[in-house]
């Protein structure tokens, strides 16, 4: 009997722990797993009130069991005794969740989310859909009855911004591409989509009162090779690449946005990266040449690409702009840029350096400061806010903006120093645009970035005030992202990582954990044809030089559990191949060998890519690291 009851604790151990290997992303601040399970079958209830907001909320969560389960659940303003799901807005304000946060109760009669606010509701929404067992929703066909665990979840997010920027000027996407990208982001509770809509490669906002800008500024001519290796436009080449948003597709944007509790911040880079509206009003730069829209080949220094700071005209270019920005996007900043500004041109510009003069501008970083300041007094004119990258600290900081930092945190570092709000978004830790595994077996790009490293961004440095930072932000820039599906590839997983540093309390962070519910997750996307990376998995590939100046190799992987095979005879390693382990350190390379081949295997099957590498490319790798 004793052994009986042993074996029934056993088991019931067995079963709480396997609730606890759950796949919520990210991970709550508590979640306390409980015995039993609640049962959604077809008489499950979705509870309704006449609140608006909670009958929307309601609606929601049924169009995401449909699609999850295949069917939809009868819904009801009357509270039955069991087999219910209800939202509730709490009476009584819950400080301890604020207003993104939430409680969601499971118990074997009913399923409870409770928020202070609609958007708290949603996401505690969020984080019931991934409660469903993902074994049942890949087996779906003979399935009407699915099982939720007993838990208890009390959740709130560590910043208020938590934001992702698609930069749709390289390369244009869809308003319904961008929708999808919206639905992707707020299932692990991104509240933020920056739009970078110009650049010198595309303009892509409609402006009605600058007509141009659209016509000419939105298309360029087609070209596919890597880029900046492009062939510059030609003569009489049409220019046939691109596109644009008209306003009513924005606003329609907008509130789809606003639906799924994201705001959707625009940027208008300026005064750099501004050839797209120079190629429509010459008269906007320095030169006043006339330019086409670059195609992604090498410019810089060479075209004029800012706008000239020291006329007028370009602040009633910028005012008209502006105007129209400010009234379409409901969001309390507008983003200008402020990057990667050549300021060659001005220093050769005769009516710049005369603005210079006349407001004793010392030099050009303060001629930069001088058009930020200006452009700032336009954005508060109309009620908005300014936020730029690191390069407008430069020269002098206008006095209420608020900078997103790029280039490292130390632009985040000196702008809260001087009391300003601040985003981190430093590429050693957010550029999503950049590898994710061997060069040798991922599209083209540059630099580094991979899965763990995300994971280890803190956006708050020691010893500034973290009032002033208000979040985080991944960028994907997309100049090598040529298609919708490849931005996912690129996003998916290192945004899971990035949602769950800017969501999850510090003290709650672990790698190891936190690549159990990736892999979990990455299931479901599977299922809902996301595309997405299995970078994580490949061997990583260390080139050193011994004192002779011979190379070496060593191995690594980012996660546990991985076995490393390679060759240099020019075969496919498997399982049987020469074995690396990380107790071997460096390997050396055997006489006259040209090409390295390596692969991981997890208990006796392949898992990550087959990387192939001619060795010169290592040589190089070690030149250049």
């Amino acid at each position: 009997m004793k052994r009986l009851q042993f074996i029934i604790v056993c088991l019931l151990i067995i079963s709480i722990n396997s609730y606890a290997q759950h796949r919520i992303l990210p991970e709550p601040v508590s979640a306390n797993w409980g015995s039993g399970s609640f049962f959604i079958n077809k008489q499950t209830t979705i509870v309704t009130t006449n609140n608006e907001e909670q009958k929307n909320l309601s609606a929601l969560l049924n169009s995401y069991l449909q699609q999850a389960i295949g069917y939809p659940l009868p819904q009801a303003n009357s509270r039955l005794a069991k087999n219910i799901i209800e939202l509730q807005m709490d009476k009584q304000y819950d400080t301890t969740i604020g207003d993104e946060g939430y409680r969601l109760t499971v118990s074997p009669q009913k399923i409870l989310i409770k928020a202070n606010k609609a958007s708290g509701l949603f996401y505690g929404i969020q984080t019931f859909v991934q409660l469903l067992p993902i074994e049942d929703l890949l087996s779906i066909k003979n399935k009407s009855t699915f099982k939720i665990p007993v838990v208890s979840i009390t959740d709130y997010p560590r910043f208020a911004w938590r934001g992702l920027m698609l930069d749709v000027s390289r390369h244009f996407f869809t308003i319904q591409e961008i929708k999808k990208m919206i639905d992707e982001m707020v299932h692990y509770k991104f509240n933020l989509l920056h739009l970078h809509l110009t650049d010198d490669q595309g303009w892509r906002i409609e402006i009605k009162s600058l007509p141009e800008l659209t016509k000419k500024g939105a298309w360029r001519v087609p070209r596919t090779g890597l880029w900046w290796d492009r062939q510059p436009p030609q003569p009489s080449e049409a220019a046939t690449d691109g596109g644009f948003y008209t306003q009513e597709e924005i606003k329609e944007l907008i509130k789809y946005a606003a639906e799924k509790k994201v705001q959707i911040m625009p940027e208008i880079d300026i005064p750099g990266h501004s050839l797209a509206a120079i190629a429509s009003y010459p008269y906007l730069s320095c030169t006043k040449l006339n330019y086409q829209v670059n195609p992604g080949s090498k410019f810089y220094g060479v075209d004029d690409d800012a706008l000239c700071a020291g006329n007028d005209s370009t602040y009633v270019f910028l005012e008209k702009v502006l105007s129209e920005i400010a009234a379409l996007f409901p969001f309390q900043y507008i983003h200008i840029g402020g990057d990667e500004c050549f300021k060659g041109f001005w220093k050769t510009c005769a009516v710049c350096q005369h603005c210079m003069k006349e407001n004793n501008l010392k030099n050009e970083n303060e001629l930069q400061s001088f058009f930020i300041k200006r452009v700032e007094k336009i954005l508060q004119s109309k009620g908005k806010k300014l936020m730029g990258w690191d390069e407008i600290l430069e020269g002098g900081f206008a006095p209420e903006a608020t900078v997103m930092s790029w280039r490292g945190m130390q632009g985040g570092i000196e702008a809260a120093e001087q009391k300003h709000h601040v985003v981190m978004s430093p590429t050693d830790y957010c550029y999503l645009d950049l590898y994710q595994g061997d060069p040798a077996a991922e599209p083209p790009t540059y630099s580094m970035l991979r899965l763990r490293d995300v994971y280890h961004f803190d956006p708050v440095p020691t010893a500034v005030d973290a009032n002033l930072i208000l979040g985080g932000q991944g960028n994907l820039w997309t100049e090598s992202v040529p298609t919708f599906r490849h931005a996912e590839y690129m996003l998916w997983p290192r945004a899971f990582a990035l949602a769950e540093v800017l969501w999850t309390a510090k003290e709650k962070l672990n790698l190891n954990d936190f690549i159990k519910r990736t892999e979990e997750n990455l299931k479901i996307l599977d299922r809902a044809n996301v595309n997405h990376a299995r970078s994580f998995y490949d061997a990583i590939i260390i080139p050193t030089k011994d004192a002779k100046g011979s190379l070496q190799l060593e191995f690594d992987t980012e996660i546990d559990g991985l076995e490393i095979y390679y060759s240099f005879d020019n075969t496919f390693p498997d399982q049987f191949s020469s074995h690396y382990n990380k107790a071997d350190g460096k390997i050396n390379i055997p006489k006259d060998a040209e090409t390295l081949r390596v692969i991981t295997f997890r208990q006796g099957k392949p898992i990550g890519k087959m990387i192939t590498v001619p060795l010169a490319d290592l040589e190089k790798r070690v030149k250049t690291d």
